[in-house]
């Protein structure tokens, strides 16, 4: 039997993102594999000084679906801001340690998304296998949180058995001075093309639908506002996704006639594109955004709708007579002129798009080869 402790970036929840699709797909193609999957500490702190009710950790708890009794999630706590608690990421370490003990994992392999997880690898001894799906050191963040990633970067840079990337910008940067493995996102084709029914909430008339989280650090603001006044009465820009965004940029956006519908379950979100007349990716072009292989490249595919995108990785490169690239300056106009063309789905819904089934068997290679039989 295989046990594999996964750092995740993110919480396991009904939006599904990178690390779910590939965990699942893992343990649908192994059936002696268990997962342990660790999400991001709650942050009691931190909640309280943002007004909102403090979250604790849980201890390991049972996921059904894929794989009733192999897949568990895990919430350790960081109880005081690190400048406080120099030792917070040590008791984070021990903490996951305990709970893959208490599941009866001695000696798992551990796969890493999260750079802060850095001090697990260190006190485990456990063989690491380091995923990157976002280049920090190029976020707009903190001179102290940059300066942290980058030294737990560094050090698993040096020390994971295995790199993993998921764009080729990631393996130019992070490939070095070392060997990665680019293991790009997907999608699941066959669910995105089965005809689901329009959501009820989804605007009435003609719309330009954008699917992901409305971060500021992706989400061009002043052109979703753009986008919205040109539709104006001839059609509606919808965001689906959380919303990151501060009040002050909501209020913005929704005075200009956008609507932003917050998250939604991961099978609900193909409603939302299959009826949507454009698809849109309104996002700054930066050095981190050059970084990603946006998820939604593949989910847009899938559904064959017309899309229009800024010159962002991905979308750019992509050989699709269904995208346009357009800058802030065309953009509002590109959007109102694939809604004018749009044809209803299936149209255009054909033709190859990688599966997160062919991602997980790539993704099990890399763990086989750190299995001490390897």
């Amino acid at each position: 039997m295989t046990d594999l402790v996964v750092m995740s970036l993110e919480r396991w929840d009904d939006v599904w993102r990178r690390n779910q699709h590939l965990v699942a797909g893992l343990l649908r193609r192994d059936a002696d594999l268990r997962v342990l999957f660790v999400e991001p500490p709650a942050d009691p702190t931190n909640d309280l000084r943002a007004g909102r009710r403090p979250a604790l950790g849980s201890a390991p708890r049972a996921i059904g679906a894929p794989a009733p009794g192999r897949l568990w999630t895990y919430r350790p706590v960081k109880w005081l801001p690190r400048r406080l608690d120099r030792h917070a990421d040590t008791r984070i370490a021990r903490d996951v340690l305990r709970a893959a003990r208490a599941l009866g994992m001695g000696h798992p392999l551990l796969w890493i998304n999260d750079p802060g997880a850095a001090g697990v690898a260190d006190a485990s001894g456990w063989p690491v296998v380091y995923d990157i799906t976002d280049d920090w050191l190029s976020a707009d963040r903190p001179a102290a949180e940059r300066e942290r990633s980058a030294r737990n970067e560094a050090r698993l840079l040096a020390t994971a058995r295995e790199v993993v990337v998921c764009s080729p910008e990631l393996a130019r940067r992070k490939g070095g001075d070392r060997p990665v493995v680019l293991i790009p996102n997907a999608v699941d084709v066959d669910a995105y093309r089965r005809p689901a029914p329009r959501p009820a909430d989804l605007p009435t008339g003609s719309t330009a639908v954008y699917l992901g989280t409305v971060h500021p650090h992706r989400i061009d603001v002043d052109l979703c506002e753009a986008t919205a006044l040109e539709l104006g009465d001839d059609g509606t820009l919808v965001l689906v996704g959380p919303n990151l965004l501060g009040p002050e940029a909501t209020a913005r956006l929704e005075r200009a006639g956008a609507v932003l519908l917050g998250a939604r379950p991961r099978d609900a979100v193909i409603g939302y594109l299959q009826h949507a007349d454009a698809l849109v990716v309104p996002h700054v072009v930066t050095e981190f955004t050059d970084s990603l292989d946006p998820i939604k490249l593949y989910e847009y595919q899938a559904v064959g709708r017309p899309v229009v995108s800024t010159p962002v990785a991905g979308f750019r490169d992509a050989d699709d007579p269904r995208v346009t690239i357009a800058d802030a300056a065309r953009f509002p106009a590109a959007v109102s002129a694939a809604i004018d063309a749009a044809r209803p789905f299936p149209h255009g819904a054909a033709g190859a798009v990688p599966t997160w089934a062919d991602r997980a068997d790539a993704m099990a290679e890399v763990l086989a080869r750190l299995s001490p039989t390897s």
